[in-house]
């Protein structure tokens, strides 16, 4: 029968060695590599508190700069997705994580507003197709029955790297400025580029491209898996990029996610800048505090994620959370001035926002197959991450043409609850045992 969530009907079952396994062989070292990329992308958010003053960058400038990343992140995206397909995720990782960590470092260098933006753009170039990369490889490893928890695992990196990176960035930019003739967000971005490149080596040596080259999993277990796999794969849909190309569905998903990812990323990158308009001075409190909606984010993912595997339901999973997120932000646009109330809704919002964001790649991961679903999960992904281009330029701009955060959160509503929407009148009909 057809089941409108992109989901098989078998429940969980949590206590499969197998599964329980391949977790802990694959997932701490895709979490930790997810955390320095989303480090390296928003850190941006910290280092504009210092660095807008010694470069001379503009509010308007800044937002440009903090959406570039996305606008080289998209134009390279599919391309590095297809090509993972060819030559295998190890070599590919590796490939992105080498680039992205000396472009990250290389920010450390940015003394104007050419060299702000020329950056900015490339490290989004150089990281295109690890995120979506990941999430094809994981269907290598997972039924799609079985993908939202492990997914939701990789991606805690967003808001693990935030809740830990505030902290950590401001508290570099504090203590460090000055030593060695460095100001403090240059020590920022060396100290936090630096690890990613490191870890590229570890990625070549450990990452198995597929099951069947992995040494850590016996015969037996490699054709269960084999089996799981095959099973899950007759239950999809697409099976050549050019059929996605035409598949509405495709592009429901993918402007569901614009405005997703749109309302998340404006918030990563002006958070900082949120939370100095409601008073807070200190750069050491301002990066406690905004610790503290992401840590809530990580708690709302999984238990969102895990309800949503045992449940076997996708689509609702993602949209309310979606449309409780965008009545958040409302909350917190009309509380301006009122740093508890405007904290606690915000971090509603983005516990909210993040939640969804997790269960939503459930849905096309089992929807598509095949090449489908390494050039269509780059498809969707890169038509959603323009938001992340726009909207920050967005706010800059209208801050800087009213002075308030006010309308440019107001925008941030609208979009999160137009992704709500969207992604609930999205059935996927995904054919099921």
């Amino acid at each position: 029968m057809d089941h409108p969530t992109g989901v098989g009907d078998r429940p969980i079952t949590r206590q499969d060695g197998l599964y329980r396994k391949i977790s802990r062989k694959l997932l701490p070292l895709l979490l930790v590599c997810y955390t320095f990329a989303a480090l390296d992308r928003v850190n941006i958010g910290f280092a504009k508190l210092q660095m807008s003053e010694d470069i001379a960058i503009s509010e308007a400038v800044y937002g440009l700069g903090a959406g570039i990343f996305f606008l080289g992140y998209v134009l390279f995206e599919v391309p590095s997705n297809l090509l993972l397909a060819r030559i295998g995720t190890r070599r590919t990782i590796v490939r992105i994580m080498l680039l992205w960590g000396l472009t990250s470092t290389t920010m450390m260098f940015v003394h104007d507003t050419t060299s702000f933006l020329i950056l900015r753009f490339l490290l989004g170039v150089f990281e295109a197709g690890f995120a979506p990369g990941i999430i094809f490889y994981l269907g290598f490893w997972y039924p799609s029955r079985l993908l939202a928890t492990p997914m939701t695992v990789f991606m805690l990196a967003g808001p693990l790297s935030a809740m830990v990176g505030g902290p950590v960035s401001t508290w570099i930019m504090t203590g460090l400025d000055g030593a060695g003739g460095l100001t403090g967000w240059q020590w920022m971005f060396l100290l936090e580029g630096v690890p990613t490149v490191l870890l590229a080596f570890v990625v070549y040596g450990v990452l198995a491209d597929s099951p069947a080259q992995a040494r850590w999993l016996d015969d037996h277990e490699k054709a269960q898996l084999a089996r799981d796999l095959t099973v899950g794969s007759k239950a999809r849909s697409k099976h050549e990029f050019r059929q996605v190309l035409r598949d509405p569905r495709v592009y429901g998903l993918a402007v569901s996610y614009f405005c997703l990812i749109g309302g998340m990323y404006a918030v990563i990158f002006w958070l900082p800048t949120i939370l100095v308009g409601n008073g807070v001075e200190s750069l050491t409190t301002v990066g406690l505090l905004s610790a503290v909606p992401y840590a809530a984010a990580i708690v709302a993912m999984l238990v969102v994620s895990r309800r949503s595997d045992r449940l076997g339901e996708r689509r609702l999973h993602s949209a309310v959370p979606a449309v409780l997120s965008g009545l958040a932000m409302a909350v917190a646009a009309f509380s301006t001035g009122n740093l508890p109330l405007s904290l606690l809704a915000l971090t509603v919002s983005a516990a909210c926002s993040w939640a969804a964001y997790a269960v939503f790649w459930s849905m096309p991961s089992a929807y598509l197959s095949g090449t489908a679903a390494a050039g269509g999960i780059a498809l969707i992904n890169s038509i959603g991450l323009l938001g992340g281009f726009l909207s920050p330029i967005l706010l800059g701009r209208l801050k800087d043409g009213t002075g308030s955060d006010v309308p440019g959160l107001l925008v941030l509503v609208g979009m999160l609850l137009a992704s709500g929407i969207g992604i609930a009148l999205i059935r996927l009909p995904v054919r099921t045992r």
